[in-house]
């Protein structure tokens, strides 16, 4: 194949993987679009051109799937539309270093054998996305173990690796069909009843009970405000905003009712007087507790990302601390960015890194704050205490793309992990509760104000990945790498003549 071909090849099948993720769920074929990348890294022959062909399935892989952070530059940002683009590209383009490299180190080396290939693969594309979600912050949004949620049968190895685990059994399988000799059977037997184990200790594994319910069940009700964000930051309307928020408090009691993210878009000391008190009255009146999403102010004068409780429980709060860079905060040297992007409330703390679980009710619910559920080891300082999952998302920023239906495929990823329920009141979409096999309990439609009004149970107990996080996965990639590297080899470097 000339090397344009395989180029473009690379990027059709990275591109091609996002059909993997939620809202398309066709996961098999995230195995399909790796193994084309691993078989066209088989003939790369050098570094470079590893790189290359790792760095276009990448930038083909993110152009696809993440590119609706486009709509929150350009539409709601202000930037111009062609930096807004170049900005997108750029960023795709520093994502897509990751499978580069992992590229560029499988073509130096040249293993032997079927497994050593497919073994190398895997390690590397775990060390990879592990990397990539931590690297100056972090951004694993379409780490490739995403996409296995049921019905996929390696789902049911979240709860003991996690998703890195799972890119990485993903990664390996992906290996085993692109090197296995499928033409002579004697061959590729061995790789056929690799993949038919993976797969059944799969379903097996979704079948184990890690955790189980604690408590009498919860009457919730998840609120969606459905406020456009154009106007969202509009001074002139905030009365409306402030109206909203109280009457679908009011209308919908429960145990524990839910507002999204920054529902109320202005500082908690800035509310009207006697609004929260009002809130929590109501409350009260039900026996309920309520969680708001607001800013906040701390004693040296930081902004934070907040959630406040109120209601028959003591007022508690949790702050945001995991930030979004050139969205919550400036990086060191990016300044700039604030002349050509309009993004209010850009200048927020992080808040504590160990914050304790609300203590509501019977409950003790561990809120994280949109795009913190990314970040699945973050959250295991909440167990085992925490008997719930909460987060408050604001993803009207990105419109009517694929960020609503990723994001909540990731919120099943981190139930499944964690054994517990997930609960999501999010502004325009999607407000929904999942259960901790990972399935949906029920879903609001996206774009449309509303309640869901449902009853979960809290759960206790510890899944394997509750108790180790990210580091099972981890380390056994290097130590894959440890095993093989007496085996590796440099590959010989092609001749002229080829």
């Amino acid at each position: 194949m000339r090397p344009v071909s395989s180029l473009l090849l690379a990027f059709a099948a990275g591109a091609a993987s996002v059909l993997a993720y939620a809202p398309f769920g066709l996961f098999p074929l995230v195995f399909v679009a790796l193994a084309v990348l691993a078989a066209l890294l088989a003939r790369a022959g050098r570094a470079r051109r590893g790189f290359l062909l790792g760095f276009v399935w990448g930038l083909g892989a993110f152009l696809a799937g993440v590119s609706w952070l486009y709509v929150a530059l350009n539409r709601y940002g202000g930037m111009p539309a062609p930096l807004a683009g170049l900005a997108i590209l750029l960023f795709c383009a520093y994502l897509a270093l990751f499978p580069g490299l992992a590229g560029a180190l499988f073509a130096r080396l040249h293993p032997e054998t079927i497994f050593a290939r497919a073994g190398l693969f895997a390690a590397l594309w775990v060390l990879g996305e592990w990397l990539r979600g931590f690297v100056f912050t972090g951004f694993p949004w379409l780490a490739v173990g995403y996409s296995q949620t049921p019905p996929s049968p390696l789902a049911g190895f979240l709860p003991l690796v996690g998703v890195y685990g799972v890119g990485g059994l993903v990664a390996l399988v992906a290996g085993l069909l692109a090197f296995a000799p499928w033409r002579r059977l004697a061959q590729a037997w061995p790789g056929a009843v690799a993949l038919l184990v993976l797969a059944v200790a799969g379903v097996a594994l979704g079948r184990v009970a890690w955790t189980a319910p604690v408590g009498e069940p919860l009457r919730v009700a998840l609120l969606q405000t459905n406020i456009e964000q154009g106007l969202k930051w509009q001074p002139g309307r905030l009365a409306d905003w402030l109206d909203t928020n109280l009457r679908l408090v009011t209308e919908n009691p429960a145990q524990l009712v839910v507002l999204p993210e920054t529902t109320l878009p202005l500082l908690a000391e800035q509310l009207p007087e006697g609004y929260l008190e009002h809130l929590e009255a109501r409350m009260n009146a039900v026996g309920g507790d309520l969680v708001l999403g607001v800013f906040t102010r701390n004693g040296q004068g930081h902004i934070h990302n907040a959630a406040l409780s109120a209601g028959r429980s003591p007022r508690q709060g949790y702050a945001k601390r995991h930030l979004v860079p050139f969205g919550e905060y400036s990086p060191p040297l990016f300044g700039w960015f604030y002349v050509l992007a309009d993004i209010p409330m850009s200048d927020q703390t992080r808040g504590p890194a160990r914050q304790a679980p609300l203590a509501l009710g019977d409950q003790r619910v561990a809120v994280n704050i949109c795009y913190e559920d990314l970040f699945g080891a973050e959250l295991l300082h909440a167990l085992p205490e925490a008997t719930l999952l909460l987060n408050l998302s604001n993803l009207a920023w990105y419109g009517d793309s694929l960020a609503q239906p990723q994001h909540l495929q990731i919120a099943r990823v981190r139930a499944l992990e964690t054994g517990r329920p997930m609960l999501r009141s999010t502004n325009t979409g999607m407000t929904a509760v999942i259960r901790p096999d990972g399935s949906v309990q029920a879903v609001l439609p996206a774009f449309e104000q509303g309640a869901l009004r449902t009853e979960v149970r809290g759960y206790q107990g510890m899944t394997p990945y509750a108790h180790w996080g990210d580091w099972p996965a981890v380390l056994a990639a290097a130590a894959v790498l440890l095993l093989l590297f007496p085996r590796l080899r440099r590959r010989p470097a092609p001749s002229a003549g080829r």
